[in-house]
């Protein structure tokens, strides 16, 4: 039985500059993990701690995503850990009678919220597995997903990704799995954080907080234990792990 150890690996996050995605590479940080950030906003790369790697990546980017990859296993010889959280919350009526000449999902944006959400997990997980696979490394991902996966009313494109993000997880489990690689995923329900705070307004935040039964909206850092449970327990692998306080969409 070989057990991932947080103080001896070498973990990858994306999006992890800000939001959630710093909470959890902190939180990893803190256990001792040699962690490199990547993400789209340069001047939040730029303000990283002097104990975290920092790289701008576009993730949805193949290319630029093999480049970065291979950049960090010339500095630290392998990825251990990759978490996949970079992604935007995107929110859209499929239809909309208060607005005639665009009643209509727009497709476009459709389109650039699966790639931003769904995509990015493929090109990310597909460029690292890789590594993993060459080098022999006894890897984990763990891919953020969300408690709309299971369908959240006027979230139709973010809602279908989140769901392929869950399938890809599942598939990925059975095929690695024999490689020693473990897939999982964390599906935070509503979680406190500026993006969250951004996309819905407080009447909103009030109701969602009044049908949770915990009656709040969760912390990062509780997401970011829930990812260290997955990777540290070598038995979880095809997991979706709920972190919702109980909310039930």
């Amino acid at each position: 039985m070989l057990i991932l150890e947080l103080d001896q690996s070498v973990a990858l996050v994306t999006g992890g500059a800000k939001g959630l995605g710093f909470a959890i590479a902190t939180y990893l940080a803190g256990k001792g993990s040699k962690v490199s950030v990547v993400d789209l906003d340069a001047e939040a790369i730029a303000a990283l701690p002097p104990s975290m790697d920092g790289y701008v990546l576009d993730v949805t980017s193949r290319a630029d995503a093999k480049t970065v990859v291979n950049e960090i296993i010339q500095r630290h010889g392998r990825i251990d850990i990759l978490v996949n959280n970079a992604g935007v919350i995107f929110s859209e009526p499929f239809v909309n009678i208060m607005n005639p000449k665009g009643m209509m999902h727009d497709y476009e944006r459709f389109r650039r919220s699966i790639t931003a959400n769904l995509d990015s997990v493929f090109i990310m997980t597909s460029s690292v597995v890789e590594k993993m696979v060459t080098l022999r490394t006894k890897g984990v991902v763990v891919s953020i997903s969300s408690i709309s996966a299971c369908g959240n009313e006027g979230q139709t494109a973010y809602s279908a990704a989140k769901a392929g993000v869950n399938a890809m997880t599942r598939t990925w489990s059975k095929e690695l799995g024999r490689m020693g690689i473990r897939c999982n995923a964390v599906a935070p329900g509503f979680i406190d954080t500026p993006s969250t705070r951004s996309a819905l307004n407080e009447s909103i935040i009030k109701h969602i907080q009044s049908n949770t039964p915990l009656r709040r909206l969760g912390h990062a850092e509780e997401v970011a234990q829930a990812v260290a449970s997955v990777i540290t327990n070598d038995f979880i692998n095809g997991v979706v792990l709920d972190v919702n306080g109980g909310l039930t969409i």
